[in-house]
């Protein structure tokens, strides 16, 4: 019996050996980009109108595979140009903005891994932008009802889950458990 012990503890050690090698491997396929930060944030409610939008990701980012843009009560949208930037910021220029009220920044970029990436950043102007004043008075004057907030949207599409990775490590684990036990009693 005692001889019969290091076999299987050497079993044991390939098979989680085998196991960690399967799971730290399989690491690549779940590390796509998240957005960290974004000015104007996050549901904040700023009272000067921005100049252009910062997004920025915890992965560099493909500008020129970037979608983003900004819209604001009734739909309009603000974004004047494409959007622009190295590493995980880009940077979005904006059209003078309009009333008070909601606005959204919707994202969809592309990870290093080629996995898109899309959300929802919303934001609220406190006070009208330079182009509400451009309107006209009844156009501009405040309603009695404030706008509805947007609601954020997830910042993962999906990507391939974890489980069955566990899933893998664990019966890859017991296999060769079972099999180291049974070449031992033969």
């Amino acid at each position: 019996m005692t001889a019969l012990l290091p076999r299987v503890l050497r079993a044991a050690t390939l098979c989680v050996v085998t196991a960690v090698a399967l799971v730290l491997g399989s690491a690549p396929a779940w590390a796509h980009a998240e957005l960290e930060s974004s000015d104007p944030a996050e549901g904040a409610s700023v009272a000067k109108a921005p100049g252009a939008v910062t997004l920025t990701f915890s992965e560099a980012v493909a500008p020129n595979l970037a979608t983003i843009s900004v819209s604001g009560p009734g739909g309009t949208r603000y974004e004047a140009g494409p959007a622009t930037g190295s590493g995980p910021t880009l940077r979005v220029p904006l059209k003078p903005l309009g009333a008070a009220g909601g606005y959204t920044i919707t994202y969809r970029v592309t990870s290093d891994d080629g996995h898109p990436i899309s959300g929802i950043v919303p934001f609220t102007l406190t006070t009208p932008g330079p182009a509400a004043a451009a309107a006209s008075p009844a156009a501009s004057a405040p309603s009695a009802q404030p706008a509805p907030a947007p609601t954020a949207a997830a910042s993962d599409d999906g990507g391939a889950p974890v489980w069955p990775w566990i899933v893998g490590a664990v019966v890859v684990v017991l296999g060769g458990a079972a099999l180291a036990l049974r070449r031992n009693r033969t």
